[in-house]
């Protein structure tokens, strides 16, 4: 947009900022598919290359989650990592592979759910959902930023300058990744392998040294067995603690949503379509095993080593592993010099963690709050949203001091929501499809899964108080923007089929008058009544031409879509058009401009007053999609075409 001639140069800044926030406009009403999707005819990668996408989210977990279970399970940490990976891959695992087949295209589980559920307690149950994401990406982008800042302060060389500053770092850290996003954000996949391949390989080596020296020093099972007998008794105690300690550890269960999410950009079959990607969804499932396989591997081996070898008071806040186990681990045991590229290596991964977040989150807004008009419409453009998310993000960090141990329970709540919704969703796709064995497994991870939530939230109540006031935040904007929005046209197209057409291009001839009709019994009566009313009230002439409109409400809850008209002669001599939509006003309206486009004449359309109270009326036209028709029609070609000379005319008698 540019500034017009003589323009103060404050206005023409203003101006340039203005284009510059809201480049890349989208219509809402579309497909948005977000920065991660990849653009029609674009080239897609193997499995594995997309793998090291969600890789940096999903293994970027190490970094902290062999202190995290240190800390909840002490001694007991290796039995109950043990439990995580039988849950992983007995549980996530599965669950995951089927949401790959039913939802290829990179929603997830909440498309899954979405589609089970219609009318407004959809929305809103999706809406809830979209509030737990939040607080997954959200924290992830926060604790990955702030667990980064711990590498950094705590490396021996720099902690002393850098002590006391974890919260100013993960500030900066988390601003560094808002401004990569605000100039423009480019999905990398080479960057994410480099990334990836370098921390696992480094990951591998503090592995091998770790178990090299626990088998020289073969004290340190001794006396692990003996604190483990000593605290619990007996193996069956052992495992039970480990169950019950198991939520605790629920960090570990992150990236599956992140590798569903990545989808679009798998190389599929050259036969693959959009609705049946073969190819693409069996290159998921490599990918979700591929990844679910080499974490637990590391996560087993890791938890077990940093058990062993580290004090237990090393692990509590303040201590030298604290959020940086393996770090630890690569100082005590490799050097300096290799731990401080271990560090390195870990900060940039758990940024670029936090940029995959990031970018999921504004892939996850698009696919939904557009559809529901739920979004405002500076929402359409990227950096705004980024804005958005980067001042939240500030405001969590502050709130949780950037610290690690504190956001693992907000953010395994968002964690644990998720995977409970994908093992709901999948459970009730297979019990329509009638797999009983399918069902019944699906139906014992579900319950897994939500004994985890429950448990989780009871014992670390700030995850579900987050998520609730990001369910709230997204709730209260998607309805006052619904509000704002709905005197929209809301109609993406109108598709006319053979008799609509004829019926109007007949009528524009003479003059083209509509009468907007609530079907009732559709009988000879109701339209001959119907038709002497108008004339009656309006004082039209007998031999004036009309043509009846009927709208049929389907899902009210819904905002943008096609409207497709059909045409009909009822009782040999009224012409009628039938179409369904959310809402009568906002079809009406399009019908109407979409006549005078066809024509070049400026329709008519009539209505009677709706008896009751305006309030309950505008209620139930934005719940509801009905109430009162002819001043909200009025409103909304009033809207849509801003010349009155242009504009069809609105009757009401």
């Amino acid at each position: 947009m540019a500034a017009s001639a003589g323009s103060p140069p404050g206005d023409a800044a203003r101006h340039r900022l203005r284009a510059w926030m809201l480049e890349g406009l989208a219509d809402m009403a579309k497909h948005h598919p977000g920065p991660h999707a990849a653009p029609e005819g674009a080239h897609r990668q193997r499995w594995w290359r997309v793998m090291c996408l969600t890789g940096v989210d999903y293994f970027s977990t190490l970094g902290y989650q062999p202190g995290i279970a240190a800390l909840a399970a002490g001694a007991l940490s290796p039995i109950a990592t043990l439990v995580l990976v039988l849950v992983t891959l007995a549980g996530a695992l599965p669950v995951y592979r089927r949401v790959a087949r039913e939802s290829p295209h990179g929603q997830g589980s909440i498309a899954m759910l979405e589609r089970l559920l219609s009318f407004w307690q959809g929305k809103l149950f999706v809406l809830t959902l979209l509030g737990f994401a939040a607080t997954d990406f959200l924290i992830t982008i926060t604790l990955s930023a702030a667990d980064a800042a711990t590498h950094l302060v705590e490396n021996p060389h720099l902690t002393s300058a850098l002590h006391n500053g974890q919260l100013v770092i993960t500030l900066i850290l988390v601003a560094l990744l808002g401004a990569v996003f605000l100039k423009g954000f480019l999905e990398a996949i080479g960057v994410a392998i480099v990334l990836v391949g370098l921390y696992l390989a480094l990951n591998a080596v503090v592995v091998v040294a770790g178990l090299w020296h626990v088998a020289g020093t073969a004290h340190v099972v001794t006396d692990w067995s003996h604190a483990l007998t000593a605290e619990h008794g007996s193996v069956p105690a052992m495992i039970g603690v480990a169950l019950l300690v198991f939520p605790k550890l629920a960090l570990g269960l992150s990236g599956f949503e992140t590798g569903v999410a990545v989808m679009p950009h798998i190389e599929g079959d050259a036969d693959d379509t959009e609705e049946r990607p073969t190819g693409r969804i069996r290159g998921a499932k490599k990918l979700l095993t591929t990844a679910a396989v080499i974490m637990s591997v590391f996560l087993i081996i890791t938890s077990f080593i940093t058990t062993l070898l580290i004090p237990a008071d090393a692990f509590k806040p303040g201590g030298p592993a604290n959020g940086r186990a393996l770090a630890y681990l690569a100082h005590e045991y490799l050097g300096s010099l290799f731990g401080t590229v271990y560090d390195v290596s870990t900060i940039a991964i758990l940024w670029f963690a936090g940029a995959s977040a990031m970018a999921g989150l504004l892939n996850l807004m698009p696919q939904y709050l557009p559809r529901y008009g739920m979004a405002p419409h500076w929402a359409r453009a990227v950096r705004p949203m980024v804005l958005v998310f980067t001042l939240v993000a500030f405001l969590v960090t502050w709130l949780f001091d950037a610290d690690v141990d504190a956001q693992g329970g907000a953010y395994a709540t968002g964690v644990l929501v998720l995977i409970s919704s994908a093992a709901i969703a999948v459970t009730i796709t297979a019990r329509r499809a009638r797999e009983h064995g399918w069902t019944i497994g699906f139906g014992v991870i579900a319950v897994v899964f939500l004994y985890t939530t429950v448990a989780n939230v009871i014992e670390r109540p700030d995850g579900v108080k987050i998520g609730a006031c990001f369910i709230a935040g997204i709730i209260l904007v998607s309805f006052l923007s619904r509000l704002a929005r709905a005197f929209e046209l809301r109609v993406t197209s109108v598709v006319l089929d053979e008799k609509a057409e004829r019926f109007i291009r007949d009528t524009a001839h003479r003059k083209i008058r509509f009468i907007a009709n609530e079907p009732d019994q559709r009988d000879l009566s109701e339209y001959r009544d119907k038709l002497q009313q108008i004339r009656t009230d309006n004082d039209l002439p007998v031999d004036d031409d009309f043509i009846f409109v009927e709208v049929t409400v389907g899902d009210p809850s819904e905002f943008e879509s096609e409207l497709r008209v059909r045409g009909e002669v009822l009782h040999g001599r009224f012409r009628v058009l039938v179409m369904d939509s959310s809402t009568v006003s906002n079809a009406l309206a399009a019908l109407l401009l979409h006549a005078r486009d066809l024509t070049g004449a400026r329709p008519h359309i009539y209505f009677e007053w709706t008896e009751g109270n305006p309030f309950a009326q505008f209620l139930r036209f934005f719940l509801f999609g009905q109430g009162e028709v002819a001043p909200v029609t009025r409103e909304v070609l009033r809207e849509a075409e801003p010349d009155r000379d242009r504009r069809p005319r609105v009757h009401v008698g």
